[in-house]
């Protein structure tokens, strides 16, 4: 489900679990064990995080979510905030190569990340889209979007399921460059080079997202959600 790549002195993380990457429980647990190693075992130059195939994540599996008990459900959906903790723990940079549709969960995924490489294709879709489909926002995720978009652009996206265009959120700050498909991998692992280049890096990511990090990572450890209850 997920395939882990040493480039050099970068790892490539792709999500594979076709036909759009949906996260299921155990595609959620087995990203929160692997930031969770590689958070104890730095890449040198940093990691990339992108998709297998031509999606980069539907988000959620809604599917697999429905067909859970509700023990299963809140399993997953307190696993969706240790995962999302696990990646802010990340010191080295982390640069999303958003090659396809990001939705959701999907979306989350690349927010998490310090750098948003996303490809130059307007017919590539990205939103937030969980009141649509039906599956409320755990409490990880919710702090993540409250951090890194703007209040207004929140409730436009969230309320609506509004999905945007890359260049559209490119506007609006949250995508940091568009890239060519067949090159965005690559420009990906440049990027993580040039972030890591600058002694500072893992100082200055602590002093400007160390707070998020705290906060994602203090839900993950209370292990609790204020709206556990609405997802059955």
């Amino acid at each position: 489900m997920i395939l882990v790549e040493e480039q050099s002195d970068v790892v490539v993380i792709s999500l594979a679990r076709p036909p759009v990457n949906a996260l299921d429980l155990p595609m959620i647990e087995q990203l929160e064990s692997t930031f969770e190693r590689l958070a104890k075992a730095v890449p040198p130059t940093g990691v990339v995080l992108t998709g297998a195939g031509s999606a980069f994540s539907g988000g959620v599996d809604t599917k697999a979510f429905v067909s859970y008990g509700r023990e299963e459900r809140h399993r997953m959906v307190l696993a969706i905030t240790r995962m999302t903790a696990a990646i802010l723990s990340l010191s080295c940079p982390l640069v999303a190569a958003v090659n396809g549709h990001a939705l959701g969960g999907g979306f989350v995924l690349m927010l998490c990340c310090d750098y948003r490489l996303v490809a130059d294709d307007g017919a590539l879709r990205l939103g937030l889209t969980e009141a649509r489909a039906g599956v409320p926002f755990p409490a990880g995720p919710v702090a993540i979007m409250k951090h890194e978009i703007s209040m207004g652009l929140l409730r436009q996206m969230t309320l609506s399921s509004r999905v945007v265009s890359p260049q559209d959120l490119a506007q609006h700050g949250l995508v940091d460059a568009l890239a060519s498909k067949e090159h965005i991998v690559e420009k990906a692992v440049a990027a993580a080079r040039e972030l890591a280049s600058q002694p500072a890096f893992a100082v200055v990511k602590k002093q400007v997202r160390g707070s998020l990090a705290a906060e994602v990572q203090a839900l993950a450890v209370a292990a609790t959600d204020p709206f556990l209850g609405s997802f059955g």
